[in-house]
């Protein structure tokens, strides 16, 4: 398992030189004043994760590492524990160059930094809940596909929502949300739980 973990984490690392060019970009945008950073952990640390199950499939790892014991259950797991390890390590690494921003702009607001990167982790890893079953279902390339269509639908879906729903009734929500922030890790471990149990039932299924 450990060994797993390690393999994606060192395969993202060499990936992880081609994004940091755009961190390096949103960092001058967020020094001007223009952009946050907050969606980058999310982005990169995903698509970091989708190149270790490419190189995976392009490598033919699956059909040795399912020759280990309990093969099909470790590499699920292995994936997810490595795609939270890099979300949480991304992120706290985007909070520290925030908080530099914000005493160079001398607009530096604590509470608002954390509150922002901790939804950022909750929702990245409901976003993670979300597709990883459709990859270990259909394999990353077809899955790519329908995470597409799905983003897409999901983005006109929550757009149609919002000019439909009362004005009132959405703030509440939110704030809802936002102040009962102990409330969001345990949907999100909820999800977390079930997509794995999902992802597990689907690959251990899966003929190679």
């Amino acid at each position: 398992m450990l060994g797993l973990i390690k393999k994606d984490l060192l395969m993202s690392r060499n990936t992880l030189k081609l994004y940091l060019i755009i961190f390096v970009f949103y960092i001058f945008l967020a020094l001007n004043g223009n952009d946050s950073l907050s969606f980058i952990p999310p982005f990169v640390s995903i698509l970091l994760m989708f190149s270790t199950f490419s190189y995976d499939n392009y490598n033919k790892f699956e059909c040795f590492a399912l020759s280990f014991p309990n093969g099909r259950r470790n590499l699920v797991l292995s994936k997810y524990l490595a795609t939270i390890i890099l979300i949480i390590g991304t992120t706290i690494i985007t909070i520290i160059a925030s908080l530099l921003i914000g005493i160079f702009n001398n607009t530096i607001n604590y509470q608002e930094t954390f509150l922002t990167f901790f939804y950022t982790i909750m929702f990245s890893i409901i976003f993670l809940a979300i597709i990883y079953p459709f990859i270990f279902k259909f394999g990353i390339e077809k899955a790519r596909i329908i995470i597409f269509i799905l983003i897409f639908g999901l983005s006109f879906l929550i757009g149609a929502l919002f000019n439909s729903i009362d004005t009132n009734f959405l703030t509440n929500a939110l704030n809802f949300l936002y102040y009962n922030y102990l409330l969001l890790p345990i949907i999100v471990i909820v999800l977390l739980i079930a997509s794995y149990l999902l992802s597990k039932h689907f690959y251990l299924k899966k003929e190679f």
